[in-house]
């Protein structure tokens, strides 16, 4: 370990060697800082997220949380979770000792969520509000499993418990039909919304879809797969659950409108995505064929 002020800069530099869990010696630095305080300050947390020890700040821990746990998880879903902590737990508890947050600490920062009002004075929805919290918990949690936090304080304080009346809205058969036939304008968008009615399908599985995924001399359909938009990037997962791999009995006449379909298509290959179009397209459609 050594810091070192830059001539040229005059800015301060760490050098900080330590051994991974492969028992290698590895060496991380960074420069830029203004103080040798500052520099210090950034050493000592440095030793204590490789010792993992829980004397250090609620954001260093969460980026071994980060390292624990990325690889586990589905890509937009670990997007989601992501975006989340840096968003609205680490500009509250970021700075503080991991160690240190108490139950009382937690429901100061539950009350903050709830007097949040965005410009149309409505504030954030009890079903966001309760997963902004489990993430919170389950960054707790993950201390609590492997590195000796005493208790979770998110758990303590419990989740933020406000009621919130959702009535389930869903299309009639009959209302269904009325949709379909303004659709009729749009070839793609008609077939997407009757393999997503008639077949019960998720919206990125259906964007996922190639014309290997359908049989129809059996009149099955195979969900194996699901299509996100990442970093303006096009990516194929599987699907949302284990049990979302599947085979799915097709009508006779949607088998019928899909071979219309494919042979609308320029030659697509086998393994190509016969939706090329997007969730928020879909959205639009939905919209404009409700109204």
């Amino acid at each position: 370990m050594s810091i070192y002020k830059d001539n040229v800069t005059g800015k301060w530099r760490v050098v900080y060697r330590y051994t991974d869990w492969t028992g290698k010696t590895k060496q991380t630095s960074k420069r830029g800082f203004p103080t040798k305080r500052e520099a210090q300050m950034w050493e000592h947390e440095q030793m204590l997220k490789h010792d993992a020890k829980l004397d250090m700040t609620f954001a260093s821990f969460y980026e071994i949380y980060v390292e624990d746990k990325k690889e586990r998880i589905r890509d937009n879903t670990w997007g989601t979770k992501n975006n989340i902590a840096r968003t609205k737990i680490l500009p509250y508890f970021g700075e503080r000792k991991i160690a240190e947050i108490e139950p009382k600490d937690v429901i100061a920062w539950q009350n903050h969520l709830l007097a949040f009002k965005r410009a149309n004075g409505k504030g954030y929805s009890a079903s966001y509000l309760r997963k902004i919290h489990s993430q919170l918990s389950a960054t707790f949690n993950h201390a609590v499993d492997f590195y000796h936090l005493p208790s979770n304080p998110a758990q303590k304080a419990g989740n933020i418990a406000i009621e919130e009346y959702k009535e389930m809205l869903f299309w009639t058969k009959e209302e269904y039909l009325k949709f379909a036939d303004v659709m009729m304008d749009k070839p793609v968008s008609y077939y997407a919304f009757e393999m997503l009615y008639w077949c019960g399908i998720r919206e990125g599985e259906l964007l996922a879809l190639t014309p290997a995924d359908f049989d129809f001399t059996t009149h099955t359909l195979r969900i194996n797969k699901s299509y996100q938009r990442l970093n303006r990037e096009d990516v194929i997962t599987p699907p949302k659950t284990f049990k979302s791999n599947r085979f799915i009995k097709m009508p006779q006449f949607i088998c019928d409108e899909m071979q219309d379909y494919l042979k609308m298509l320029y030659e697509p290959k086998e393994d190509e995505r016969i939706f090329t179009i997007s969730k928020s397209y879909l959205h639009h459609e939905m919209n404009r064929g409700s109204k």
